[in-house]
């Protein structure tokens, strides 16, 4: 078993289809029911025992310094392209601390802090197994193991989420592959998931950590955001 001592939360991106929110607060820090997105993540972590802590910002990023305030072990790491490459950039930014690592999103909603477990048996993602048709990453896995992934869906099989954990082996080898892709092959409009999951997919061994659709909520645009939050309708028309 591995054992993750360090999580890196990202946290630079515009979040143009929260807008208007989205304008004057970064993602992570906009409140859902009087909490912001990104502390519902350290708080879960906290309850794993995970308290190293790194933060890559961008957008608004002094924002980010008034938040961490106070708060022991989290650290901000900048990322000076956010708004010109694609989410690889923010974990290129990080890559001095991937191994046993647990990468997260910082505009989640977590609901269930079991699904951040420190304990893992292999590098790979949290997973919700659907049986229906969705459009999100979906995994096909065999024996623990991951052996596809599409990125424009399909049906049964296991939704990715942006939960990852990476053993201290497979830490070392995502930032020589995450080195390879940005600086020598110059892919700055990837995501980071990409080199894993599809560059150089068959130099890892990935499985799948379950959890429950209920435990974990990703908030995509201005639309779920009310759905879940109805005094965000007083931004209609801004």
């Amino acid at each position: 078993m591995h054992t993750v001592k360090r999580a890196i939360i990202m946290a630079a991106g515009i979040g143009k289809r929260m807008q208007p929110v989205s304008l004057d607060t970064p993602k992570p820090l906009i409140k859902v029911n009087g909490k912001r997105m990104i502390d519902t993540v350290v708080d879960a972590l906290h309850d794993n025992g995970i308290y190293e802590i790194y933060v890559v910002v961008g957008y608004l990023k002094e924002q980010f310094y008034e938040w961490v305030k106070g708060k022991i072990g989290i650290s901000i790491i900048e990322n000076p392209v956010y708004d010109q490459c694609n989410n690889i950039s923010s974990l290129y930014a990080a890559r001095e601390h991937l191994e046993d690592v647990i990468i997260l999103d910082g505009d989640q909603i977590i609901y269930n802090s079991n699904i951040l477990k420190p304990e893992f048996e292999k590098s790979g993602y949290n997973g919700i197994w659907t049986d229906g048709d969705t459009d999100e990453w979906l995994m096909t896995v065999e024996n623990n193991r991951v052996i596809s992934c599409s990125r424009t869906g399909g049906k049964r099989g296991w939704q990715l989420f942006s939960v990852s954990r990476w053993s201290k082996e497979d830490g070392k080898k995502l930032r020589q592959f995450l080195e390879l892709e940005f600086e020598q092959n110059k892919n700055t409009q990837i995501y980071w998931d990409d080199v894993a999951m599809f560059c150089h997919f068959n130099d890892f061994n990935l499985g799948v950590i379950p959890m429950e659709r209920k435990d974990i909520v990703e908030i995509d645009n201005f639309d779920e955001l009310i759905e879940l939050d109805k005094s965000y309708l007083n931004y209609r028309g801004v």
